[in-house]
């Protein structure tokens, strides 16, 4: 039978990971007096979720290193995102994949992930707060799951492999942006995509601004105490392997109701539906565009989609 070959298509999933749109919001959220402020679709990956590029390397890295070979099973813990987007990979590459995660987190995600074929391994919360605790009991569990023969742990807190998907992402951001790029603001989860974007910005450009954003009640990295908070997908409440003060020019605590506000003005004025980290971003990105002349340009990222929270306060309306 003749092959039949079709121009515009991509060979698989996979081969949809990356090369997102960046987009200017407008002038209904950003004042006309600040630097103008450009949003990276992130949430635009095949799962939703910027979390598809490291989950991409961190499978491929190991393959190509002996790390990881066919027959092996994967192991992780998650807050959801990097879950989905590691059953992704490991769904369309067929290794089997556990995943240690809570009830902590938004149901969209852990039902998400047991689509894409993940067994689930559930740690209990503390009334839904996310803490170092609960991060701590999940790491515990993962690390006793990963001593089994042909596991495959890849320990995303401490895994370089990743940067790998993220310096990918940096060299997009520079290239948008026709090198143009005064302030890059992102929040700070594993901290491996900050590490990743900044590298890269840095190398091109050393007078580019690099901001961290970290949840106002859970303020680690600027020197406060670990607290429980709401905004998934950053703040694990302890200082992550691959943070390092050098990385970031400022830091910016954004509170969870202020992330939960900008998510939704997201929504409401620039038809961009995102999760809450995406709000703190934005929240903080607009905090430094005040800061810096109106020509400036300040990139964040939309970190994931809101439909992976539709069960959770942040959109449950009716």
């Amino acid at each position: 039978m003749n092959s039949l070959t079709i121009s515009q298509t991509r060979p698989g999933i996979l081969n949809c990971i990356g090369h997102t749109p960046l987009v200017e919001l407008s002038d209904k959220i950003v004042p006309r007096d600040s630097a103008r402020v450009f949003a990276k679709l992130e949430l635009s990956n095949p799962t939703g979720s910027m979390k598809d590029r490291m989950a991409l390397a961190m499978i491929e890295e190991a393959e190509k290193s002996g790390k990881i070979k066919p027959g092996d099973s994967v192991v992780e813990y998650t807050s959801g995102s990097t879950g989905t987007s590691l059953a992704q990979v490991c769904s369309a590459k067929n290794y089997p994949l556990r995943i240690v995660t809570s009830d902590a987190f938004s149901s969209e995600k852990l039902n998400h992930m047991v689509a894409l074929g993940a067994d689930l391994v559930l740690v209990p919360s503390q009334g839904g707060g996310i803490t170092k605790a609960l991060f701590s009991q999940m790491i515990e569990k993962t690390r006793e799951l990963s001593k089994s023969p042909n596991v495959y742990w890849t320990d995303q807190m401490n895994n370089h492999d990743m940067l790998v998907g993220y310096q990918q992402l940096g060299k997009e951001i520079w290239e948008q942006t026709d090198g143009r790029i005064s302030a890059f603001v992102h929040g700070v989860g594993t901290c491996g995509s900050l590490r990743g974007i900044s590298t890269v910005l840095k190398a091109k450009d050393k007078e580019i601004k690099v901001v961290a954003v970290e949840p106002g009640e859970s303020p680690v990295l600027s020197g406060g105490e670990s607290g429980s908070h709401s905004i998934e997908g950053i703040g694990a409440g302890f200082l992550v392997h691959h943070w390092d003060s050098g990385l970031a020019d400022d830091i910016v605590a954004i509170s969870t109701k202020e992330a939960t506000e900008w998510a939704r003005k997201l929504a409401e004025s620039e038809s961009i539906f995102a999760g809450p980290s995406s709000g703190a971003n934005v929240a903080a990105a607009l905090r430094i565009a005040s800061q810096l002349p109106a020509d400036s340009v300040v990139v964040t990222i939309l970190c994931d989609t809101g439909f992976k929270y539709l069960s959770t306060s942040l959109y449950d309306f009716v």
